[in-house]
């Protein structure tokens, strides 16, 4: 959740194209490359951190490139239509095809191949995992 944001809700905006930033790898030396576009919320980021964190132990370091500053509104179960805009209810942030979501350094390929598989296990998206070459 951002600290302070300019409007307290937003609009939909669309989800069509491309990536046009974090399409390189820029801290670490293995990423996370998303396939796909959708909103990835809050929790599933913290998820993917998560079990991340865990599989590495104490080795490497992990950026996380996203954040979810788009505020996502919602109503009750069993409230009419109209009565205007529900409050907001959590926060995306927007992925989409080519954008690097994670990065890793410190540890060898393998171990962090398979701490990203974990991750987009986590992740609505579908991830294909990268190195800097």
């Amino acid at each position: 959740m951002p600290k302070k944001t300019k409007w307290r809700k937003d609009q939909k905006r669309r989800r069509g194209g491309k990536a046009s930033r974090h399409l390189t790898i820029s801290f670490g030396s293995y990423g996370l490359k998303s396939l796909t576009a959708s909103w990835v919320s809050s929790r599933q980021i913290e998820a993917a951190r998560r079990v991340m964190t865990k599989y590495v132990k104490k080795g490497g370091q992990i950026w996380i490139r996203i954040f979810p500053d788009k505020p996502v509104t919602a109503h009750g179960g069993e409230i009419p239509m109209g009565k205007g805009k529900g409050a907001v209810d959590y926060y995306v942030a927007i992925v989409k095809p080519g954008m690097i979501m994670f990065e890793m350094e410190g540890l060898d390929k393998a171990t962090a191949k398979k701490a990203m598989e974990l991750a987009s296990y986590k992740l609505p998206v579908k991830c294909q995992f990268i190195t800097k070459e």
